[in-house]
């Protein structure tokens, strides 16, 4: 059974049985809803072989002490484009390491976040908002690091509302990248569960990108395999309709929610970015 389906089930039986009339059931079911949409994971993923070790920062949030993990990799040529890396639910960075490298070997300096719950992050559990906090501090710290670059966001998935949340507000983000997004919680959640039901009367995460995607007046790229089991490709084909700026929608036959960096396919990332975007030429990042 996936999250989604979970969650569906979760929010199901909640709107059913009155959790929000019952003392706590407010406070319960936010914090389930949270726990199965971001899947937080403190350990490193069993693949990752210490490639970012070396590249370990960590930047402060909010009032409270909170502080957020991030890896900062600079490309070896001056003046190179810098994305802010925004992963999806479940894994932390270190299940993104290779997507990483992917988007360093387009020639992007990159500063990766955990949300706080995640990895070396602060926290147990994520919210909605403590993910936009999150983004956005760390936004701040890439103009810091990269004053004179032109400045990206990339969100997989999950990530995808986040990025599209910063993007919305920053006018200076130079392009937005967003791979496997999808519209809202409530339609995932619609996706395996009736339709009829009252789910929105307990959603406290809404994550609602369909609804912010015509704020946003970067570039922005739409990328999803046709294949995606997760989240139907149909969801960025909505998000590309429903944006208002310079756009671009790539649908990559034979991938699936994750796999399209490591694939051949990728291939054709790497062209619609450096077209799209006029970013002139990939950096092998091995060289650095």
């Amino acid at each position: 059974m996936t999250r989604f389906k979970f969650l569906s089930r979760l929010l199901i039986v909640a709107a059913l049985f009155g959790a929000l009339a019952i003392p706590g059931g407010c406070s319960w079911i936010d914090v389930k809803q949270r726990e199965f949409i971001f899947r937080p994971v403190k350990d490193d993923w069993r693949g990752y072989g210490g490639e970012a070790d070396n590249a370990q920062i960590r930047i402060p949030v909010g009032n409270n002490g909170d502080t957020v993990a991030a890896w900062w990799m600079p490309a070896p040529t001056a003046g190179a484009p810098a994305l802010l890396y925004l992963h999806g639910a479940r894994w932390n960075l270190t299940g993104s390491s290779s997507r990483i490298a992917r988007y360093r070997q387009l020639g992007f300096s990159v500063l990766a976040i955990d949300y706080r719950g995640f990895g070396k992050s602060s926290g147990d559990v994520p919210s909605e908002e403590m993910a936009y906090e999150d983004a956005r501090a760390a936004w701040q710290r890439l103009l810091t690091l990269a004053p004179d670059a032109r400045h990206y966001v990339y969100g997989h998935s999950l990530g995808g509302a986040v990025a599209i949340e910063v993007a919305r507000h920053n006018p200076d983000v130079a392009g937005l990248i967003l791979e496997a997004t999808f519209t809202s919680i409530s339609d995932m959640a619609h996706q395996y569960a009736w339709g009829w039901l009252p789910v929105g009367l307990v959603l406290t995460q809404h994550f609602d990108s369909l609804e912010k995607i015509a704020d946003v007046d970067a570039p922005t790229l739409f990328i999803h395999g046709r294949q995606d089991r997760l989240v139907p490709p149909s969801m960025s084909e909505q998000l590309y309709a429903a944006a208002k700026g310079p756009k671009q929608l790539l649908l990559i036959d034979g991938a699936g929610h994750s796999n399209i960096a490591w694939s051949g396919a990728f291939d054709q990332v790497q062209t619609a970015v450096h077209t799209f975007f006029k970013i002139p030429t990939a950096i092998d990042a091995s060289t650095r």
